[in-house]
């Protein structure tokens, strides 16, 4: 597999992990209120898409970076402030969903490479589709 292709994978992993990091921050700063079922659900979403992406970078030979990058610091911090001067409710929504839709149009950019291993497009199409699937409860979630 080509070193671009390879790096791809790598940023879609780290976004992963960063992400993950960041809602682990809510669910802690959030301590069983508000949010928290939503973060423990977008915990696991993204452990799950950053699992994947690790067996299959492992398996092309590559390493998986399990400590994410310095974004991780910047969603702690952003929680951090959140919770303490407005608590983790529905008001954090929009700044999760535009999260997120970043993190889909990354999968968006990639998916439109035409020469992934067979192999590759149906995990990034289904991490994707995880992705689209969760912002439409968080939109839900806006309107009640």
């Amino acid at each position: 597999m080509a070193d671009d292709t390879l790096e791809q994978l790598n940023t879609l992993h780290t976004r992963a992990v960063d992400a993950r990091k960041g809602y682990e921050e809510a669910r802690d700063d959030a301590a069983g209120r508000g949010l928290t079922p939503l973060f423990i659900e977008m915990i696991t979403l993204h452990e799950t898409n950053a699992d994947e992406l690790a067996a299959y970078l492992v398996h092309a030979g590559a390493s998986a970076n399990e400590d994410g990058s310095f974004m991780s610091v910047i969603h702690r911090t952003i929680m951090d402030v959140r919770s303490f001067f407005n608590g983790l409710d529905e008001s954090v929504l929009p700044g999760l969903i535009d999260g997120e839709e970043r993190n889909k149009s990354a999968y968006d950019g990639a998916l439109e490479r035409p020469d992934w291993p067979s192999v590759v497009r149906p995990i990034l199409t289904r991490q994707r589709d995880r992705i689209a699937a969760a912002i439409a409860r968080m939109r839900l979630m806006q309107k009640t």
